[in-house]
């Protein structure tokens, strides 16, 4: 009877290294698949046989069992990549994809080799689309529940320009050389203002609601004292507004009053010309350049800025803020960290800029340590589109391996705890990076020297045990 479990531990003993050289096997047959996480086995002994002996009763081994395979979760390192779309995670998330050919069916998984398909899908190799939350393009802020990431367009849609600013230094020694600006422009001609009728002039361009550019062009002329006039004009050409007549391409006029010995601004005003205005009929009237043919005098709006309105689309006239360095504030000129000066040096242009940008195709993709994925277009525009959600899970343990680097949740896993990637421990992402194996070779290779060698001695216990019962045997005759 004891010879007999002998054989059956000496089996047992086989049995369980054989398993154990088989999960050894694929640990080294993965040291090179990405986001692979090793596993290893522990082995707990079978339950024990009560045998008689001279002091009472003892308990003699039956041999020994699988206890368990785990995984071991621990962090793989990193390589570079030159695809801006290989995602590594650092820390304890998961990145959450979905088969496209199921519904609600999320797979979780720490290989980052994604790219985008000709659907706009974003997609590991075997075809399965990530998971993340869609972006606010102003704001870059999450918005709905967990989706699909997929691009819907491939294209900026245009925005016009409503803000402008204009940051110049105006010659405090100038002359003045015309009355009234306003008065030499003349926009049924085909040079509108002559050069010998202003000090200084400076030009950007603005974008309509459509995406087309327009010459914005700023004159000035020191009218007397500290105060400057300035006109806001554009192409005579691109004015659609109806009756400006020898208006056309005037679009405001104003005053910049400087203090006498700071040279910084004390006061601005603005009055926008307004071609259908009652008054005159809504042509221009160059006898009377105060008269009602202008708005409203001083048109700030609730930001502190003064506002003209060009129009380049007929019926869709545009708000555009005039800024030049100073705000109000509701009782004062404030101003910035740059402002228009007057100081005694050469007129010149320190800053201008305006928003707004024209329609732009999408180039390339970027994603940030926050899971941000931006797109960059044509228009130079850089636009939030999707973040990247990551998984984790109160048992990782308890995770089934689908294969294809996939993982599925269990009931024993519990369900994943999503969130940001940074935040709740689930760890940070690195672009142009992939995570390989965790599974250290040199180890695998001393685990399966010793596994070779328990079943090398396993083997002998058989040999052996088969010798003593043929003894047994022999004994008969």
């Amino acid at each position: 009877m004891s010879l007999s479990s002998a054989l059956f531990s000496g089996i047992s003993g086989l049995n369980t290294l054989g398993n154990s050289m088989t999960v050894i096997g694929d640990n080294i047959a993965n040291v090179n698949t990405v986001g692979f996480k090793g596993s290893r086995v522990t082995f707990q002994d079978v339950l024990s046989q009560t045998v008689a002996t001279t002091s009472g009763t003892a308990q003699v081994g039956r041999g020994t069992i699988l206890a368990d395979i785990s995984s071991s979760f621990s962090q793989g390192s990193f390589e570079s990549t030159n695809s801006t779309t290989d995602l590594a995670i650092g820390g304890q998330g998961f990145f959450i994809v979905r088969d496209a050919a199921s519904v609600n069916n999320d797979y979780y998984t720490r290989a980052g080799e994604f790219r985008f398909d000709k659907d706009g899908n974003f997609v590991n190799p075997a075809g399965y689309i990530v998971r993340g939350w869609g972006l606010d393009a102003d704001t870059g802020e999450d918005y709905g529940s967990i989706a699909d990431i997929t691009l819907q367009s491939f294209t900026s849609s245009p925005r016009e320009t409503d803000h402008v600013t204009v940051i110049a230094n105006l010659d405090s020694d100038a002359t003045s050389l015309t009355a009234a600006l306003e008065t030499a422009w003349d926009g049924s001609d085909a040079s509108p203002i002559g050069g010998t009728a202003y000090e200084y002039q400076t030009s950007l361009k603005v974008y309509d609601s459509l995406g087309s550019t327009h010459d914005m062009t700023v004159y000035y002329d020191l009218q007397a004292g500290s105060t400057w006039e300035y006109i806001i004009t554009c192409n005579p050409a691109e004015d659609v507004r109806a009756g400006a007549g020898v208006g056309q391409g005037l679009l405001a006029r104003g005053t910049i009053v400087f203090n006498d010995s700071s040279g910084s601004i004390q006061g601005i005003t603005m009055q926008r010309f307004d071609p259908d205005s009652p008054t005159g009929n809504g042509n221009w009237d160059d006898t009377a350049p105060l008269s009602v043919n202008w708005g409203v005098d001083e048109p700030k709006n609730t930001n502190g800025y003064l506002e003209f309105a060009p129009e380049f689309i007929g019926g869709y006239p545009m708000a555009v803020e005039f800024d030049l360095g100073s705000r109000w504030d509701g009782s004062n000129w404030v101003p910035g960290s740059l402002a228009t000066s007057q100081y005694a040096t050469a007129s010149t242009t320190i800053f201008q800029s305006s928003n707004g940008y024209g329609a732009g195709d999408l180039q390339s993709v970027n994603v940030g340590t926050d899971g941000v994925i931006t797109g960059q277009y044509s228009n130079g525009q850089v636009i939030p589109l999707y973040r990247v959600a990551l998984a984790k899970f109160q048992n990782v343990q308890g995770l089934y391996k689908e294969g294809g680097n996939l993982y599925r949740e269990t009931r024993v896993s519990g369900d994943p705890i999503t969130g940001r990637p940074g935040s709740n421990g689930l760890g940070s992402i690195s672009p142009n990076s992939l995570e390989q194996s965790n599974v250290d070779i040199a180890t695998e290779f001393v685990k399966m020297i010793t596994t070779q060698r328990g079943f090398q001695a396993n083997s002998k216990i058989i040999t052996v045990t088969d010798q003593m019962l043929a003894e047994l045997i022999n004994m008969k005759r």
